[in-house]
């Protein structure tokens, strides 16, 4: 169920990257209307290839809500790691829990309680959320596969990225900001989590981009 007064934006899944990157903005957005001191997602597409042992390898709604975790923990001026960000600690793990993270077993040596999962209330509450950031990593997996079988495009072009991948400004009605690559919103909106508007890029700034 969606909150009353914030209706959910959906919109087509595409096999580029750039509406994977969308598609990591809205699921980002999704959580925010449960947690709204959640800070913007600044860069989304720059999650889509990169991996990390630490907060888990594999791209998908676990680790985005994972990575939410830090982002109120970084609101809120906590510390939640050390080792250089590896050892996730028991504060990290108090957030986890309220976002709908649970870790049954013991720390781990190295990385704490970084391991966390969705627990069943969670899965019930973004259910819709991760069906559609499932279709949409399926689509993006099947994509660069077949650009692979096909020709080497090199990783400018394999993320949608122009201009080397510039980011500017975009706003929503709101006045918060995010700064993202223009070949992502020319793709598909990014909607606000504070006012449920796309974010947009203004025109003085679009025309000198």
């Amino acid at each position: 169920m969606e909150p009353a007064g914030r209706p959910a934006r959906y919109h087509d899944v595409s096999t580029t990257p750039p509406v994977l990157a969308a598609e990591l903005a809205q699921a980002w957005a999704d959580i925010q209307r449960h947690h709204p001191e959640l800070p913007d997602l600044a860069a989304p597409e720059s999650l889509i290839g990169e991996s990390s042992s630490a907060c888990g390898a594999e791209l998908s709604f676990e680790r985005l809500l994972h990575e939410a975790v830090h982002g109120i923990a970084a609101a809120r001026g906590v510390r939640d790691t050390s080792r250089a960000g590896r050892y996730h600690n028991r504060r990290f793990l108090a957030i986890a829990e309220e976002m709908g993270l649970d870790h049954v077993d013991e720390p781990h040596p190295s990385s704490g309680f970084s391991l966390v999962a969705l627990n069943p209330e969670a899965k019930r509450r973004y259910r819709p959320t991760i069906e559609r950031l499932q279709r949409a990593l399926k689509a993006h997996t099947v994509a660069t596969a077949s650009d692979t079988k096909r020709t080497f495009r090199g990783p400018a072009a394999r993320h949608g990225s122009s201009g080397g991948g510039v980011r500017v400004k975009a706003v929503c009605d709101c006045g918060r900001n995010v700064r993202v690559v223009p070949s992502v919103l020319a793709q598909a909106p990014i909607v606000c989590g504070g006012c449920g508007k796309p974010f947009r890029i203004p025109e003085a700034v679009g025309a000198a981009s």
